[in-house]
């Protein structure tokens, strides 16, 4: 019997393509691990530690805030119950200590303009937006992990619990976005924009993992650090 594929996952398919292409992108940004100084190793971690650990928890939240179909719902919540009752945060804060890059004033000043672009974003609680943006983050997080563990190894750790954890756990929760998505899409009350404006989302979160991996230098954000 031949499958046929509903206009909600034909109109999701380019989405997912593009957002596939974006994350090979944003793992192409990254430098050789082995080519880079300890000091350059540290920073990567601190400045994933400082995006992630107060942030993921909030941005999913919004999602969950912003969704209006049960599917979608249950299915972040069943995100957010794993990542609180697990306590990620935790695990990631553990994780920086044994490879010694706990997160400094210096490293999140380095990610404070993206971040604060990413923040004014979710702030809007636009649903089919933040899904996309969300899916794209948990699908970039879960390919970056043997990197991140192979950051962590050259910096003399050996813990890897959160990069075991995540490098499974979020290849299922970028599929349930998807599924999530594609309900919130069905029933969108009006005509959605052209992709290039739903993934107005991705296209700041790009800017924001690009920060992580090589920061702006001598950049201070207005408003941070005193007077210049």
């Amino acid at each position: 019997m031949k499958t046929t594929i509903g206009p909600a996952r034909s109109s999701i398919a380019p989405l997912e393509e593009r957002i596939d292409r974006a994350i090979h992108g944003v793992l192409a940004a990254f430098p050789d691990a082995q080519r880079l100084s300890a000091d350059e190793r540290r920073g990567i971690i601190a400045r994933y530690t400082a995006v992630l650990e107060g942030n993921f928890i909030y941005w999913m939240t919004a999602a969950y805030l912003a969704v209006t179909t049960e599917q979608a719902h249950a299915i972040i919540r069943d995100n957010l119950h794993e990542e609180v009752r697990d306590n990620h945060p935790g695990m990631l804060r553990k994780f920086a200590i044994a490879a010694q890059a706990v997160p400094t004033d210096s490293d999140a000043l380095a990610v404070h303009r993206n971040l604060q672009n990413v923040r004014l974003f979710v702030a809007r609680l636009s649903a089919v937006k933040l899904l996309l943006m969300m899916a794209f983050f948990e699908g970039w997080i879960t390919r970056f992990m043997p990197y991140l563990a192979e950051l962590a190894g050259y910096q003399g750790s050996a813990e890897r619990e959160y990069t075991d954890v995540h490098g499974v756990c979020d290849v299922v929760h970028t599929q349930e976005l998807f599924r999530a998505l594609e309900g919130e899409m069905t029933q969108a009350p009006e005509p959605l924009p052209p992709a290039t404006e739903l993934l107005e989302g991705v296209d700041l979160l790009q800017a924001l993992i690009h920060s992580i991996a090589q920061p702006p230098r001598g950049v201070i954000p207005e408003g941070v650090g005193g007077s210049r």
